[in-house]
């Protein structure tokens, strides 16, 4: 018999980012005393750039307060990688999983981030890789359309990955994705504008790439809770 896995997932429809970082924090907190089960956060970001530990000043193209004129908001993170965007219409997932619970190591916890997204492009049609040498994410071709930069602590995971469903592209012009110069950004829009695949509502997209991440870490007791049911702030 198989014994069940659980996982409680919180659609959180748009939060600024900061609110969303203390709610990852407290919530990290939490799981590492085992009062929460494993909580995978589902949302998306007013539009806002992040740089990780491994940023590079030279990556931001534009000065800070050009990002502002943009109304656009700039966060130093603890987070892996370098910088990134984050916006309207892409899908970010944040677990909130002890990696000790259910046996992973830091390097396959990532892979499988790489293969929630690249699961969800193939349900479209789309050819998506990742595991390129020296270069994070998720990629159709030459052209990035999945980003991840993840924070574990004491086995406990944080931050995630963040899926370009249809964002505003023009604003990863203003920095080097995740310091990787001379390659494109691309949506799941964009590689299925020459197919007539109609894409569905963005929920049923963001709701799709949770059940990826579900299947590929194993979870078969699934929660889900509105943002509505959860006493929070947005």
């Amino acid at each position: 018999m198989r014994i069940p896995r659980k996982l409680e997932v919180w659609r959180l429809g748009t939060v600024n980012y900061l609110k969303a970082l203390k709610l990852q924090e407290k919530l990290a907190s939490d799981r590492k005393i085992n009062k929460i089960s494993d909580t995978l956060l589902s949302l998306q970001h007013p539009p806002t750039y992040t740089l990780g530990k491994r940023r590079t000043d030279y990556n931001l193209l534009v000065p800070e307060s050009e990002l502002k004129t943009m109304g656009a908001e700039l966060h130093y993170t603890q987070r892996g990688g370098d910088i990134t965007f984050h916006g309207p219409h892409q899908a970010v997932l944040y677990p909130i999983i002890s990696l000790r619970d259910i046996g992973l190591g830091a390097r396959k916890y990532v892979e499988n981030l790489e293969s929630t997204m690249i699961d969800l492009s193939s349900l479209y049609g789309v050819k998506a890789h990742g595991q390129r040498k020296c270069e994070t994410g998720v990629w159709v071709g030459d052209r990035k359309i999945g980003a991840i930069g993840v924070r574990i602590s004491s086995g406990i995971t944080s931050h995630g990955l963040a899926y370009n469903i249809d964002p505003d592209l023009t604003f990863f012009k203003h920095i080097v994705p995740c310091g990787i110069a001379d390659k494109d950004v691309t949506s799941l829009r964009r590689e299925t504008r020459q197919t007539d695949m109609v894409l569905p509502d963005e929920e049923v997209v963001q709701d799709q790439l949770v059940t990826c991440f579900a299947r590929l870490f194993g979870y078969n007791d699934i929660t889900w809770k509105d943002k509505n049911d959860l006493e929070i702030d947005g």
